[in-house]
């Protein structure tokens, strides 16, 4: 079950490989994605040296009062990779066309996790086939059921 999860990106991309990476966060973050806050929308993972990081995401703090004054809710957050995973998703962001984006954030254990995704963008026409080809799908389950 997927505590936050980014709906758009199965519409805006064609996903090609999927990651699992650990995630370093503070405990009050922790809470807040365990409890729903949180939004992946518009995150990226970027790989610096041989380390990669996730940008762009927004993670409240728990309580806000209990939080440090100098907390940064889009801060980037460092990514838990082995090297060759590492090494993978600087590939893939060195080769044009490609981008890494976070897909969703889960239970496993007592860690939360980390799906990631090597996706190429769709282009317009490919998002409206995707559309239709998902309504003609509801209505023909719905045929079925009657």
């Amino acid at each position: 079950m997927a505590l936050l999860e980014n709906k758009k990106v199965r519409l805006n991309y064609e996903i090609l490989e999927t990651i699992e990476a650990g995630l370093v966060l503070f405990g009050y973050e922790v809470k807040s994605i365990r409890k729903g806050q949180g939004s992946l929308d518009g995150g990226r993972i970027i790989a610096r040296g041989s380390e990669a990081f996730l940008v762009g995401v927004t993670i409240p703090a728990w309580q806000v009062a209990n939080a440090p004054k100098t907390y940064d809710s889009e801060r980037p957050r460092k990514l838990l990779l082995s090297k060759s995973q590492i090494e993978q998703v600087s590939e893939a962001e060195r080769t044009g066309g490609l981008t890494i984006v976070p897909l969703s954030v889960y239970n496993k254990g007592r860690n939360l996790k980390l799906s990631l995704g090597i996706a190429r963008g769709k282009k317009k026409y490919d998002k409206r086939q995707d559309i239709k080809k998902r309504d003609e799908d509801r209505a023909m389950r719905r045929a079925s059921k009657q």
